[in-house]
């Protein structure tokens, strides 16, 4: 297995140099700056990768391993085949990632808003930070600032009554807050940043598209760029969805081990795959993650190995640190190993320690939300030591 870092670009606050010195050796990376659904080009690609990969006198380099992402326009997940030029348009993407030698290709299909997070710094017990979906706080912004037309019949009376009590309770700071952490496209995101009414609108522009639609859409899209994937020797790796489960009445269709089959089944492209995220994946209890990787492992490309923790009834939860969550990493890991064993060289997975608590010096630094430098650091540590324990050194 491969050792994978995200670097969020030239002007991110994590240097090309912090990331070797964490021991990554493959960096996961983006042209974040290229508006959505504007092709990339060969020359753009290229420079990127020139940056990743030219290496200072005497320091080990960085392979540019996995793009993620290169995000799918809106129209594409409300219209599906028939947004033909954003599809060809990602197309041009591809070939030019391609044609750079760059062999895996991250998305996701989440409607209007991507992963999101009611809390960017939530204290934990130790006095570290970290990320946390609260379903109250998330009702109250729902019900009462969004005011979404028909929320109200989505939760329960005690919801609704819990909701607004948070809501009363919030400064006119904290509704900010939740306000921009969930509009605003959190980093890496590939939805648009958007206001209030821009939201509602959006929200509206998906009536009437159920779950139902929103993965045939997702399978017209595969059914025209996988063929493409192939041709070049990449592999697409689907994100899960993040939460797990539907968001502001907008279905989600890559959440369970039920929906990466039906994708699989409808698209069977070895080109098609899956992107392992642990931390999305395990919120939900009824994923099993281990008969998840065992049952996928030969789609698995690309993984994302970090660990949440369930609170209350298992609607609101946060980052915890990588082996201290629901997810039991080292049984994981196992049956990743098991599958990266079984193929040539060269086709490894690829993982990194997403995401990561806020602690030690980036506590008192400008940091990218979800990815400190200190957090993943220990992260990737914590995952690096599981695999010499199974025999299985990672690069």
């Amino acid at each position: 297995m491969r050792q994978g870092w995200r670097w969020f670009g030239p002007n991110a606050p994590v240097t090309l140099d912090e990331v070797r010195q964490a021991g990554a050796t493959n960096v996961v990376s983006s042209l974040h700056e290229v508006p959505i659904g504007r092709a990339w080009t060969e020359r753009e690609v290229a420079e990127r990768k020139e940056l990743i990969e030219t290496a200072p006198a005497g320091r080990p380099p960085l392979t540019w391993s996995v793009v993620e992402s290169i995000p799918i326009p809106d129209a594409v997940k409300r219209l599906g085949g028939k947004a033909r030029a954003e599809i060809d348009a990602w197309i041009a993407s591809l070939e030019a990632v391609a044609s750079c030698g760059i062999p895996v290709v991250c998305y996701n299909f989440m409607p209007v808003v991507d992963w999101t997070r009611t809390e960017l710094d939530y204290v934990t017990p130790t006095g570290a930070t970290a990320m946390r979906f609260d379903h109250e706080r998330f009702a109250a912004f729902d019900l009462f600032i969004l005011q979404r037309k028909g929320a109200e019949a989505e939760y329960s009376l005690d919801d609704v009554e819990r909701a607004r009590i948070v809501y009363e309770t919030m400064s006119e700071q904290e509704i900010a807050d939740i306000t921009r952490n969930i509009t605003s496209a959190l980093p890496g995101s590939t939805t648009e940043p958007l206001t209030i009414p821009e939201f509602r609108d959006k929200l509206e522009a998906y009536r009437g598209i159920d779950a139902a639609r929103l993965r045939q859409h997702l399978i017209e899209f595969l059914a025209a760029v996988t063929p493409a994937a192939e041709a070049r020797g990449v592999k697409l790796t689907l994100h899960p969805d993040d939460p797990p489960r539907p968001l502001f009445g907008l279905p989600r269709i890559a959440s369970t081990a039920d929906d990466y089959a039906a994708l699989f089944d409808a698209v069977p492209s070895e080109a098609n795959g899956m992107c392992f995220c642990t931390g999305s994946l395990g919120v939900r209890a009824d994923n099993d993650l281990v008969d998840m990787a065992r049952r996928f492992g030969p789609r698995i490309h690309f993984a994302h190995l970090r660990a949440t923790k369930r609170e209350g009834d298992g609607r609101s939860f946060h980052e915890s640190a990588h082996l201290e969550g629901d997810v039991d990493m080292v049984a994981v890991l196992k049956e990743l190993v098991a599958e990266d064993r079984k193929r040539r060289p060269g086709e490894d997975i690829i993982f990194r320690p997403d995401h990561g608590q806020r602690l030690l010096d980036d506590l008192n630094k400008t940091v990218t939300p979800g990815y400190p430098a200190v957090g993943r650091l220990r992260g990737l540590a914590e995952l690096r030591g599981i695999l010499y324990a199974l025999g299985a050194a990672p690069n």
